[in-house]
């Protein structure tokens, strides 16, 4: 064959390689919702900005409508933008990073454990307070020690994260061990430094792109393999704990969630695919601890921040605080009844941060006709918050901090159903209540006893995240912290 030849075969073969690919994109995405043409390979990364994902969905839902596709690599990607979305779907999408845990434990696993996984997890958390006395109670014993921490920071500049961490830290760790922490304690500042790396980790372009290209990431260095070794370190460390659990198990005498949960594998140990796994109990665990760790912690940081730019807000807060609890005593969730101001506040500062914005990845489970569409199975869902939580709608001025987008025009707490900080539709997130309780009253004891003090004029300060992906990630500041005159 001649060159000219060979040239024009392999031209009609590339030709034809083309028109195939094109027909059937053309097939497959004709019932799906509205998006952008795919291009071969890398779909639509290119409508995206990758420091910003959360802004671009909501350019695209303005051009494209509240339901839309993407194609990210093989990935189709369903994007719900806005409030009549959001109770659909169950599935979890796949996040590559947290491999360790797939198919097991409650926020990575779509295998057929899940459902029983969950609402055992769910009836033992209740059985251990989630959301009531129990809780308050941990959360109230936590309180001296995190305000006598911030004490010793003497009124001088410092960084709140290790300090308002380990706070939440031991809140959930008395929950899933029955243990806790001193604030210096090693094994705690080591955790800690891994819960925050992997939150900044997983919310960055580059892991954005590990997990919709995963499988050309195999062969690459970068941060995503840090971050992978964090979660199969975190996991570790759950399986330390429940194996010493194991060595001192009283089945008559359960001291904490993860005692309950290695008493249903015994009860499962004779089946022939038991549900209950050693792998399996220490991902829901490891699941437990970073999501009820750095959600607190996270948005008490970033709150405090918020806080240091508004000053009006915090002087309200002060008179509030002195008329309802005084000086000494410690404050308890019946306090909220009387304190609409900080109800609102702590709304308002989950709001405003907007710290999940496009909520945790789901997937369609089955082909599913929804608003006219055929989503097919396997599809990733996305129903992002933020588009609740700046609904101009429901918060007039989205952008702006207003504690008075959740009060009614006497000063009641007013709430709003388009409150959705951290998840919705039925895979809701299972600590929801007990972030909402630690928010609340660990936000109250700081300003009881202590006055913010920025190190810069307020009106400098900037609240834009330094990442903004999975979540939302707080500038790094430091602050001082005033004693206040009667505490």
């Amino acid at each position: 064959m001649t060159a000219l030849g060979v040239t024009v075969a392999l031209l009609v073969w590339v030709t034809a390689l083309l028109c195939t690919f094109l027909w059937k994109q053309v097939y497959s995405i004709r019932k799906l919702p509205p998006g952008p043409f795919p291009l071969p390979i890398v779909g639509n990364l290119f409508q995206l900005e990758l420091s910003d994902v959360p802004k671009s969905f909501t350019r695209l839902a303005e051009r494209l409508g509240q339901v839309f596709t993407l194609h990210l690599g093989s990935n189709r990607v369903v994007v719900l933008h806005g409030y009549q979305h959001k109770k659909e779907f169950s599935g979890r999408g796949e996040y590559h990073t947290y491999r360790a845990h797939k198919d097991q434990g409650t926020t990575f696993n779509n295998s057929p454990t899940r459902r029983e996984t969950q609402r055992a997890s769910l009836t033992i958390l209740r059985d251990f307070g989630m959301g009531k006395e129990g809780n308050e109670a941990r959360i109230q014993r936590e309180i001296p020690f995190v305000v006598e921490a911030l004490r010793e920071t003497q009124g001088q500049p410092f960084d709140p994260t290790l300090v308002v961490g380990c706070a939440a830290c031991n809140v959930i760790a008395d929950i899933l061990f029955r243990k806790r922490f001193d604030y210096g304690d090693r094994t705690c500042l080591r955790l800690q430094t891994l819960l925050n790396e992997n939150l900044y980790l997983v919310s960055t372009p580059w892991l954005l792109l590990q997990n919709n290209f995963a499988s050309l990431f195999n062969y690459l260095p970068g941060s995503h393999r840090k971050a992978m070794k964090n979660v199969s370190e975190l996991k570790d460390y759950a399986l330390a704990r429940l194996k010493e659990h194991q060595e001192s198990l009283a089945p008559s005498c359960p001291r904490d969630f993860s005692d309950r949960l290695l008493m249903e594998m015994e009860k499962e140990k004779y089946k022939a695919e038991p549900g209950y796994t050693l792998g399996n109990i220490a991902s829901t665990v490891a699941d437990l601890f970073f999501a009820g760790t750095v959600t607190t912690s996270a948005t008490l940081r970033y709150g405090l921040l918020v806080l240091l730019k508004h000053p009006e807000v915090e002087e309200k807060l002060h008179e509030e605080i002195d008329r309802v609890i005084g000086p000494h005593r410690i404050p308890s969730i019946k306090d909220k009844l009387e304190m609409p101001y900080m109800d609102a506040v702590v709304h308002e500062i989950q709001r405003f941060i907007n710290f999940l914005p496009s909520n945790m990845n789901h997937e369609a489970t089955e082909d599913t006709v929804f608003r006219g569409y055929i989503i097919p199975k396997g599809a990733i869902l996305i129903p992002t918050l933020d588009s609740l939580l700046f609904d101009n709608q429901e918060f007039p001025d989205p952008d702006k901090f207003k504690p008075e987008h959740f009060l009614d025009e006497k000063g009641n707490f007013k709430y709003s159903d388009y409150f959705k900080a951290l998840s919705a539709g039925r895979r809701v997130c299972v600590g929801e209540g007990l972030a909402h309780m630690e928010l609340f009253l660990f936000f109250t004891a700081i300003l009881q006893h202590f006055n913010l003090k920025s190190l810069i004029d307020p009106k400098d300060i900037d609240l834009t995240p330094i990442v903004n992906g999975f979540a939302s990630i707080p500038p790094n500041y430091k602050l001082c912290l005033l004693p206040r005159s009667h505490a």
